[in-house]
């Protein structure tokens, strides 16, 4: 056996042989990833938010990256946000949202929107904790 660096096209192997023995397991609610990515833009058109996510095959809504440029924090805009994501989810389907954060970023910003702690992972990076997150969704 040889390991060397993944190239790009040997993801997808890895993507498609990963799916295939999850789905051998469990079987799946939708049939493949849904994303839903969103910007929230000023007046004059100028990106100032957004976020990413998207819905996989057993109905969770996996939020990846929620941003508001530093200027505009603490308006409601990332409240916004995660509320028009949740509820587009929820409308598709999903029953759940789960998500990551740091110490260092917004993990007051989701319990004040109804997330729960499901774990925590302490001093990573040094000094700090990274915190998953999920929350159930209303259908």
């Amino acid at each position: 056996m040889t390991i060397i660096p993944c190239e790009k096209e040997n993801i997808k192997t890895i993507i498609e042989g990963t799916n295939d023995y999850n789905l051998s397991k469990v079987a799946a609610l939708a049939a493949t990833w849904t994303p839903l990515d969103y910007v929230a833009t000023d007046d004059d058109g100028v990106v100032i938010g957004g976020l990413l996510s998207g819905i996989g095959y057993w109905n969770g809504l996996e939020i990846r990256i929620l941003w508001v440029d530093e200027a505009h924090r603490n308006k409601g805009i990332g409240r916004q946000l995660l509320q028009h994501v949740e509820n587009t989810a929820a409308a598709k389907g999903a029953t759940i949202a789960m998500l990551d954060t740091f110490d260092f970023q917004a993990a007051n910003f989701y319990t004040k929107n109804g997330y729960e702690v499901v774990g925590t992972l302490k001093n990573f990076p040094q000094g700090h904790d990274r915190i998953y997150f999920s929350k159930k969704l209303a259908i």
